[in-house]
């Protein structure tokens, strides 16, 4: 209850962990460490507080609309229909105060962007995390009712199970929004993507969409509930892209930070080595460290440049559907691949000083990506449906396997240990 009276605690401890950060960006102090921990515990405290007014919201809502009424599970204002709805409202609205926290708080660098690009990204996160709540009550009560055929339920059950997705819709929201990371938010992307498009598959009203490709989907011949899910989806996704390249490239500044003074420190050694009796520099020992420093010198603003450009060319897509111009939806979805591409064969260009392997990976994805484009065409082994699947698939791996390796580059950084 302490923490309940004291509203401005939460903020406080976050604020003095931003602070500490700040100051110490590299590295944990222990009041830092101190800080954080504490933070954690009221986040969580938080987190069930508001999983309880999302609970109480659920049972009054469920009380007035079951009222007398036996609901089933699914179907036309069922529990399910309704539940969507309260898990909508109470994950957007516990979304918005656990990242209001973060964003305001633990993350001020996330405050101080432009006010527009803090609007865009809000409002992207917060049509995610409502539209996975929804999906997930319409999905999830449907196997159900699959399961029990022909079941129904009274006005207090009715309640009780709207009491119960609002509870875990509000959780789940908020500690999402209050400790969102780059790996925390390329999951949701990837939830989010996965839900958005299998919606969109489930209502289209043309059953052999796939004999063309997923564009199909963004179409008015699949129907307006597809067309609608699908490109909200891509537009959304893009954004999210777009916030996701912030949070990488915010810590790779830390670890870039790092390598630039590594290589600095052994340059000057190199010099010092050749440094000749009369205290100049051999010509060659200067363009050797010339070279060597350009090439061994992290480019951030590359990576951001072309992770941007996949998340506007995503958009893009939705934005422009076949049925609009095919040329120009064409257009934008090659960009994306180009971007894609692009990124995976200049890693260790962008990137020097990152680990080996994961050079090697990202040139194994091109290959994997080249390939699947060469049995498509010309080959015709598989039709488009099959490489767009496959090209997903590769982005969001290597996503996962590029953000493992920037959070253990980044934690050996602030161990204070040499790359």
């Amino acid at each position: 209850m302490r923490s309940f009276r004291s509203p401005g605690r939460a903020r406080r401890l976050a604020a003095q962990a931003a602070v500490e950060e700040s100051t110490h960006p590299s590295t944990t102090t222990p009041r830092q460490a101190q800080n954080q921990a504490r933070l954690q515990v009221l986040i969580e405290s938080r987190a069930i507080w508001n999983a309880l007014g999302g609970g109480l919201i659920g049972v009054v809502f469920g009380y007035i609309v079951f009222a007398g009424e036996r609901p089933a599970l699914a179907g036309d204002f069922s529990i399910q229909f309704y539940a969507s709805i309260i898990g909508g409202v109470t994950a957007g609205a516990s979304f918005l105060l656990g990242y209001s926290l973060n964003a305001r708080m633990a993350n001020i660098w996330l405050g101080e962007r432009p006010r527009v690009r803090q609007l865009v990204d809000t409002l992207a996160l917060l049509v995610v995390h409502s539209s996975i709540a929804v999906m997930a009550a319409l999905g999830l009560f449907r196997v159900f009712q699959e399961a029990f055929i022909g079941l129904t339920v009274d006005d207090i059950a009715g309640a009780v199970l709207l009491a119960v997705v609002g509870g875990v819709a509000s959780y789940f929201s908020f500690n999402s929004g209050a400790r969102i990371t780059a790996f925390s938010l390329s999951t949701l992307l990837a939830i989010f993507m996965a839900s958005g498009v299998l919606v969109s598959m489930l209502f289209a009203e043309n059953p052999f969409w796939w004999h063309v490709m997923f564009s199909e989907l963004g179409t008015g011949q699949a129907g307006l509930t597809s067309f609608w899910t699908f490109n909200t989806t891509l537009v959304v996704s893009g954004v999210i892209i777009t916030t996701l390249t912030a949070f990488l490239t915010r810590d790779l500044q830390i670890w870039s930070e790092h390598q630039r003074t590594q290589v600095a420190q052994r340059l000057a050694e190199r010099a010092e080595t050749h440094r000749r009796s009369s205290g100049r520099i051999p010509l060659s020992t200067r363009v050797r460290n010339a070279f060597s420093g350009y090439i061994r010198t992290p480019r951030i603003v590359l990576l951001r440049v072309g992770m941007i450009g996949m998340g506007l060319s995503l958009a893009a897509v939705g934005l422009i559907p076949i049925s609009v111009s095919l040329d120009g939806h064409t257009l934008v979805t090659a960009a994306f691949g180009v971007f894609f591409l692009l990124l995976l064969v200049s890693t260790p260009y962008v990137l020097p000083g990152f680990p080996q392997i994961f050079f090697l990976f990202s040139y194994f994805a091109a290959a994997a990506l080249v390939g699947a484009f060469l049995l498509w065409e010309p080959v015709g082994y598989w039709n488009l449906t099959s490489l767009e699947l496959i090209g997903v698939a590769i982005l969001f791996a290597w996503l996962v396997v590029f953000i493992r390796n920037i959070a253990a580059v980044v934690e050996r950084v602030r161990r204070g240990e040499s790359l």
